[in-house]
């Protein structure tokens, strides 16, 4: 049985509502959604290891313009 997604709001969303929430509790998945539509919001589903490398890319400047 699956956990039931815990979801956190970014960090660098400060007190806006225009952001997303990323669940990383459920197993080899990463669930991103959108913070202001909250549980009616679609959510992507994507594994673990692909969230990270896109988190890495952000980081490292990879995909800036």
């Amino acid at each position: 049985m699956r956990p039931e997604p815990a979801w956190k709001k970014s960090s660098r969303s400060g007190q806006a509502n225009a952001c997303v929430e990323v669940a990383s509790n459920v197993p080899g998945r990463a669930l991103v959604r959108d913070s202001k539509l909250g549980g009616s919001s679609p959510t992507l589903n994507v594994t673990a290891s692909a969230f990270a490398d896109f988190v890495a890319a952000i980081k490292s400047g990879k995909l800036a313009d």
